[in-house]
């Protein structure tokens, strides 16, 4: 197997199995979840039409052309066309029946993206074996934490009739924040130059950046955390045999 197709790939499958793991009371099926994972990757083809019409208009000030090519092109295209096409494989689904299961396909098919993205990346790169290796610590990752942000409110939606359209709204606007914000830091930083006001800038976001990873992470794992718990909550209320049940005195 080429090495440089294995670099790409083999983060995607890390956290695959990651959240499968994770996913300990009740585990989605494969054939499911391979399904999710194949949407991600087709989600690329809508997502790159978006970006290259979104393209068209963009700004010719530098700082501005990041946070637009940031927040604009790459953060509201892919996010909305993975959580359209998530919506479209899940919401109906019988299989889709805990809180944890919003956030397993939404990783599943967020990941189908960044395989497909992480392969041309790679692939395109002079220098492949470098591009995989910063890909994999950050790009790969970046993808499994908006999905996380996704499917936590796709679930509260699923589950939480009364305020469904608020935690619609946030399944698509949270995860554009965080992508558009990670984005921007690192475009940005690109197009401030080479002055010294501008490197001294980029050092700046690029402290930024660090800092909004490490709370991105500490954000994902508690939400991960809390999806566990309602999960087994959902769980021991189905499985309580006094549920609903009284005394007659």
């Amino acid at each position: 197997m080429n090495i440089a197709f294995l670099s790409a790939v083999l983060p995607v499958m890390v956290l695959l199995g990651f959240i499968y793991w994770k996913d300990s009371i009740d585990r989605e099926p494969l054939g499911k979840l391979l399904l999710t994972f194949l949407a991600g990757c087709i989600s690329v083809v809508p997502a790159s039409l978006m970006e290259s019409l979104l393209t068209l208009f963009t700004p010719r000030v530098p700082v501005l052309n990041g946070l637009y090519s940031g927040f604009v092109v790459a953060g509201f295209s892919e996010e909305l066309c993975k959580l359209v096409l998530l919506i479209v494989v899940i919401w109906r689904s019988p299989h889709f029946d805990e809180y944890f299961d919003g956030i397993v396909y939404a990783v599943y098919l967020s990941l189908g993206f960044a395989c497909v993205e992480n392969i041309m990346y790679v692939f395109q790169s002079t220098d492949a074996m470098s591009t995989a290796l910063m890909r994999g610590i950050l790009a790969v990752p970046a993808h499994f934490l908006f999905a996380v942000t996704m499917g936590y409110h796709i679930s509260l939606a699923k589950f939480d009739a009364p305020r469904r359209r608020y935690h619609l709204l946030c399944s698509l606007a949270y995860p554009l924040l965080l992508h558009g914000t990670y984005d921007a830091l690192l475009m940005v930083s690109d197009d401030l130059g080479d002055t010294s006001l501008g490197l001294l800038a980029s050092g700046g976001l690029t402290i930024a950046f660090i800092a909004f990873d490490i709370m991105m992470w500490r954000w994902g794992i508690r939400r991960i955390k809390r999806m566990q718990e309602r999960s087994k909550e959902q769980n021991f209320d189905r499985n309580n045999p006094f549920d609903g049940f009284t005394w007659d005195v």
